[in-house]
């Protein structure tokens, strides 16, 4: 049968705070830096030392319209030289800007467009052997459009960009037969897919705190 060693409690992830002794910045970039930690794993234990990148963080959305079709975009990604299909996202690269208005102003100014629900679909760590980036997708529906003189002027990147509307089973098969790669988008059209079977009753709503992302622990929520 194997050994079931969590009893009775909800599975889930939980801070775990170690004793740091030493931490610097040994490289401070645009966006990120590259920090080396010195810490205990027990008490009295040899000293560990790792480097990762301190990330603000950032939002992604997963936009299902009426018909069940999710908002995906083309983009290219130049440390895997590839266009990849990915969904609506932005750093919180804002002091102070809450997440949930955070991913509405990504979705008005990349796509054009605003929601009428939101909830919260997952939260991930992308890469957590060697970045601190936290990431919080949310389900977005009921879009409509931005008014014309309201839209946002876009720059070189993003004016390149290409859009379409692809219905979630379709982008549920393009993850399965290896088609598309972006974490958000992966984890973004799975989580709908397997939210959507539950009437989407499971979900969170939009603005529970993200108790997990480091920043945000560290101030209480």
């Amino acid at each position: 049968m194997g050994h079931h060693g969590h009893h009775g409690a909800a599975l889930g992830d939980e801070p775990s705070a170690r004793r740091v002794i030493h931490s610097e910045s040994v490289y401070t970039g645009r966006i990120w830096d590259v920090v080396q930690d010195t810490f205990e794993l027990s008490d009295g234990a040899e000293p560990l030392v790792r480097d990762y990148i301190d990330h603000p963080g950032a939002v992604a959305i997963l936009v299902m319209d009426e018909e069940d079709r999710v908002l995906l975009v083309r983009q290219y990604r130049h440390p895997v030289g590839m266009a990849l299909w990915e969904i609506p996202a932005g750093l919180l690269d804002i002091a102070g800007e809450d997440p949930l208005d955070a991913a509405a102003r990504e979705l008005a100014e990349e796509a054009d467009l605003r929601a009428g629900r939101w909830a919260v679909l997952a939260e991930i760590f992308n890469t957590p052997g060697s970045s601190s980036e936290a990431l919080r997708i949310y389900l977005a529906r009921d879009p409509q459009a931005v008014p014309e003189h309201e839209r946002f002027e876009r720059t070189e990147e993003e004016a390149e960009m290409q859009w379409a509307w692809v219905p979630l089973q379709e982008a549920v098969q393009a993850v399965l037969a290896g088609r598309i790669h972006n974490v958000s988008a992966v984890a973004g059209v799975l989580a709908a897919a397997a939210a959507r079977a539950n009437g989407f009753s499971d979900l969170r709503p939009a603005d529970t705190p993200w108790n997990a992302h480091p920043r945000f622990r560290a101030s209480g929520g």
